[in-house]
């Protein structure tokens, strides 16, 4: 039985329609700001309202942001994956704004290559909270990009599946989580958040960092493998 180790690094909206949807939404919220009642005095009221305008200003920036984590706004900028003890492949362009279609393609590609559908077992999928969002972010961004996916990826399976392995559910159980940091401290397993982690990663990206991003991805699917192994006692 083969074991895919997989991970993504995402980004948040790069389409420029989806960010003018999200900058009107924080336009009309702008436009709906109504000082109290008991608010008579004008500078007070300018005052009122100028704060409430920083505050959306602010949330716009948190909400955009938070769009890395939505398969139907985000998107992929590496996808990295290990077969069984191999080394990491981490799939990523330099240009990672544009390039989204073609890592989704080379990864399906390597994906295709490294299976062989003769065998009478389905591969296990491995990642950290992967049911929750590795894969449904992926099956959203093959469906966005009109990609077909390699059809031995499960992504429909549930925590249980045997096709599926989660480092989260195996050590939380089902409905609770755990973060890889604390799971790989007790489980003495070297941290791979090593001055980077997923809330900064678009911040790396802006500074030109992307090959910095792709090694993170390596070092979370060698740390998600070495968890799987300890909790399946292998």
């Amino acid at each position: 039985m083969s074991i895919y180790v997989l991970d993504i690094e995402t980004a948040p909206a790069q389409n420029i329609e989806i960010i003018e949807l999200l900058a009107a939404e924080s336009v009309a919220e702008k436009a709906a700001i109504k000082p109290p009642s008991n608010y008579k005095d004008e500078a007070k009221i300018a005052e009122y309202i100028a704060a409430k305008k920083l505050e959306i200003d602010a949330d716009f920036e948190n909400r955009y942001r938070k769009t890395a984590l939505d398969g139907a706004y985000g998107q992929i900028v590496c996808l990295g994956v290990a077969v069984d003890d191999q080394e990491p492949e981490v799939f990523y362009r330099d240009d990672w704004r544009a390039s989204e279609k073609e890592i989704l393609t080379d990864a399906f590609e390597y994906l295709r290559q490294s299976f062989d559908p003769s065998c009478d077992r389905r591969p296990v999928f491995v990642g950290h909270n992967i049911t929750g969002f590795d894969l449904r972010f992926i099956f959203q961004r093959c469906a966005v990009n009109s990609i077909a996916p390699p059809s031995m990826i499960p992504f429909n399976a549930k925590s249980w599946s045997e096709s599926i392995a989660d480092t989260m559910t195996m050590f939380a159980g089902f409905g609770n989580r755990i973060s890889l940091v604390k799971l790989c401290r007790v489980l003495g397993i070297d941290s791979p958040k090593d001055g980077i982690d997923g809330s900064k990663v678009y911040d790396y990206l802006l500074d030109g960092k992307v090959n910095e991003v792709a090694e993170y991805c390596k070092r979370d699917i060698e740390a998600t493998r070495e968890a799987y192994r300890r909790l399946s006692f292998i």
